[in-house]
């Protein structure tokens, strides 16, 4: 006859491995579908990646594309130490040559140091004024100023 205590043993250690194992089942279980969500997010993250990369190679084409759309539009370029050597040729300060471009010195003061840019519509105004001689660009200032 067996011993009750090997007995209660074995049925002991037995019904703990079942409730072990359920356990265990639902984990496992749990862990699955985490990882496949986990999965899923890292293949929404690299498409998202991608149309980024997408849209911002986009941008720089359009970037490129409108800046290469400028010269043809009569090659009108802005080289602010250019400009600035031709605005003392014509004996003009930042105030007045701000007046014939219908802009302040300030401005004038800022394209000539780099720090910002004439915009497009102002380009045609400074490509009339590289076209003016010293005796023009005196009688422009005494018309606007005067």
């Amino acid at each position: 006859m067996p011993n009750i205590a090997s007995v209660l043993k074995n049925e002991i250690s037995r019904i703990a491995r079942k409730e072990i194992k359920a356990d265990t089942e639902s984990l496992k279980k749990q862990s699955s579908k985490y990882r496949s969500e986990i999965a899923a997010l890292k293949r929404q993250i690299l498409d998202l990646q991608k149309s980024l990369r997408g849209l911002s190679n986009g941008t720089r084409a359009a970037r490129s594309e409108s800046a290469e759309e400028v010269p043809d539009k009569g090659g009108l370029r802005f080289r602010s130490k250019g400009f600035a050597a031709h605005r003392q040729r014509l004996g003009l300060s930042a105030a007045q040559a701000g007046a014939l471009l219908g802009v302040s010195g300030q401005t004038i003061y800022h394209w000539e140091a780099g720090k910002s840019k004439p915009r497009a519509s102002q380009m045609p105004r400074i490509d009339a004024l590289r076209k003016l001689t010293k005796k023009g660009a005196a009688a422009a200032v005494a018309q606007v100023m005067g």
